[in-house]
């Protein structure tokens, strides 16, 4: 590829990557409510969970798993389980303004918190498909294993940019206070958005 090539798969996979979705909505969250110390360790869980799909697909996993159906079946589930259960808890705090920090916020040692932001990437199908798709139409077949590990490693530079800048961007005193202000609208927005993932999971078909 190209050096001008390069830079524009780049760049669009920031833009994809920073496009609301359940790890970005839920590392604004953490870093809003909680702080930035949370939302860092949120954030570089959810960047572990990117890190280990992305070294799959570059192992050639992401092809085993698409002939073992089952198993991407069991992710696919669990992640939409989990985004459900965000919904249900983002819900219930828009709908009980006295509980709602307590509820939306990831509380507990930065340890837990990290867990927290891996599993949902874990659990997330997009990172795999994200992940496969790129290995799928971007990389040469003659590239070979280092070829391979060099496009990881080059394309998580772009993601770590976006998750950790989000951690930062959202745990601003402006966007601190422009959240609390909203926070209803906010929390009614994650609920909606986590909901309509979690469903767009469960009714999503592989072929």
């Amino acid at each position: 590829m190209t050096l001008a090539e390069l830079a524009f798969l780049w760049l669009a996979w920031i833009v994809a990557g920073g496009s609301p979705g359940p790890a970005n909505l839920a590392i604004a969250g953490t870093s809003m409510q909680v702080g930035r110390k949370a939302g860092l360790c949120f954030s570089l869980g959810v960047l572990s969970g990117s890190t280990f799909w992305g070294l799959m697909a570059a192992l050639g996993m992401g092809a085993l798993m698409m002939t073992h159906v089952w198993i991407f079946e069991i992710l696919r589930y669990s992640g939409a389980a989990y985004l459900l259960f965000l919904a249900v808890k983002s819900l219930r705090s828009a709908l009980n303004p006295s509980r709602l920090k307590a509820e939306n916020a990831h509380h507990g040692t930065p340890a837990q918190i990290f867990g927290k932001g891996m599993l949902l990437h874990l659990t997330n199908p997009k990172a795999i498909l994200s992940w496969g798709s790129v290995y799928a139409i971007v990389i040469p077949a003659d590239a070979g294993i280092w070829g391979a590990l060099a496009l990881w490693a080059f394309l998580l530079t772009g993601s770590a940019l976006v998750f950790i800048g989000y951690a930062f961007l959202f745990s601003s005193d402006r966007m601190v206070r422009a959240y609390m202000k909203m926070r209803r609208g906010f929390e009614f927005t994650f609920a909606a958005l986590f909901g309509a993932a979690a469903l767009k999971i469960f009714t999503a078909r592989l072929i």
